[in-house]
């Protein structure tokens, strides 16, 4: 079996008759590294983040905050926009922040409007509502604010995180349906451990004033990053794989995804170093999941349950119309291109029952998108070949992916 990699001006053929059990060295979490970095930065911290993630995103994160200059460009890290933004608009000084065209197109109205809410000012340097801005960075007076909870939670962090510096604090309500709640809980939790103090009841999240204490930190490995090395033993007929540094009480959401690949054939066994996962048999017939705390696992799921010939009923997705791409629009896309038929309906659910059509075995785009790539790829263990296109965009979370792939068995070839 083999599938082919397009990357940009060159095409790589990866094959492989018998995948091998190896350990995986995973990437350390983005999301842990970035607020942390964040949290480092208001503390002015002199101790080193241990493990730190070698992302995309991170990287963008580091070279900003180790820059002299007065302009940022972030290109597509989206987590990058959200937390600089709220900390340079209370960083004394004018600034400004821009992205890639996508990034231009990504809306951040919400955090501009709360910001300005709170006493910071920040303008539109181009479209209303969008990057790129400019930020005049000044003390914040904080106070209460009502921030609609079915956006993105990268927002609700951002303000989260420079809370504590704010004059009044920040006491903070959510309306609606809260969308990545364990990515608000584990700002929260980091927050905490570098000595914040961080109330949350139901909708309600309270900081208040004070000062972060520098502290040395270990990032531990990506969950998001583990679930495709999931979806690789789900695909096989039998491998045993070692991913260190993962915990079974992180704080990560993405850890869910271990009890969920449960039903779709895979073993987790927690050890001192990390987890070890094996083949074992399904124990479901059709998977029914509400992704609003995990969105970033559902190309992962949806992917892995069509190739096992398992329907699904997919809820909470309304955030995948924001993120890279449009997730929704693309999913049905590509899984198309393989032969299924996936419906939508609105604007937060994903189902397949079954529908089959003709594959045309066209390439599978990317978009731009990291998890796109990522997701399709293991398709190549069950229908034998498969093209990505622009697969180095895997370098925004995971830039060893191919790398690591090749490392348990894959054979990769330029194909010119």
């Amino acid at each position: 079996m083999y599938f082919q990699l397009d990357f940009k001006h060159m095409k790589y053929q990866i094959s492989t008759d018998t995948l091998h059990e190896g350990i995986i060295k995973l990437p350390s979490s983005k999301s842990i590294s970035n607020r942390v970095l964040i949290i480092n930065a208001l503390s002015m911290s002199d101790y080193p983040i241990e493990n730190l993630s070698d992302c995309d995103d991170t990287n963008v994160m580091l070279r900003a905050l180790d820059s002299d200059s007065s302009s940022f460009d972030i290109g597509a890290a989206g987590t990058a926009m959200r937390f600089l933004t709220a900390l340079l608009a209370k960083t004394f000084g004018q600034w400004t922040i821009t992205g890639t065209e996508r990034m231009k197109n990504r809306p951040i109205k919400l955090l501009v409007d709360s910001i300005n809410e709170l006493g910071g000012k920040i303008e539109y340097a181009e479209k209303e509502g969008y990057p790129p801005l400019r930020i005049y960075g000044s003390a914040l007076e904080g106070g209460e604010l009502e921030l609609n909870g079915g956006v993105s939670s990268q927002y609700i962090s951002a303000l989260m995180m420079i809370a504590p510096y704010m004059k009044h604090g920040l006491t903070l309500t959510l309306t609606g349906t809260i969308i990545s709640r364990p990515y608000i809980h584990l700002t929260a939790e980091l927050m905490r451990f570098f000595g914040a103090e961080v109330i949350i009841t139901d909708n309600k999240i309270k900081v208040i004033p004070g000062e972060y204490q520098p502290k040395p930190y270990f990032v531990e490995s990506d969950w998001s990053a583990a679930s495709y090395w999931y979806q690789i033993v789900a695909l096989s007929k039998d491998l045993r794989l070692e991913l260190p540094h993962l915990y079974k009480n992180s704080w990560q959401g993405d850890a869910k995804g271990a009890e969920l690949f449960s039903l779709l054939g895979v073993q987790t066994h927690y050890t001192k170093e990390g987890v070890t996962i094996s083949k074992k048999e399904i124990t479901t017939k059709k998977c029914i999941y509400n992704f609003v705390d995990q969105p970033d696992l559902a190309q992962t799921f949806v992917v892995t349950c069509c190739l096992l010939n398992i329907p699904f009923h997919f809820s909470g997705l309304q955030s995948l119309k924001i993120k890279e791409t449009d997730r929704m629009e693309a999913l049905k896309n590509e899984m198309r291109k393989l032969g299924y038929v996936l419906t939508d309906k609105n604007n937060s659910i994903l189902e397949w029952k079954g529908e089959r059509c003709e594959p045309s075995n066209e390439p599978i785009h990317t978009y731009e998108d990291h998890r796109m790539a990522m997701a399709f790829a293991p398709a190549a263990l069950k229908i034998g070949k498969i093209e990505i296109c622009e697969p180095h965009v895997v370098s925004k979370s995971y830039p060893d992916y191919w790398k690591d792939l090749k490392h348990i068995g894959f054979k990769m070839e330029e194909l010119g």
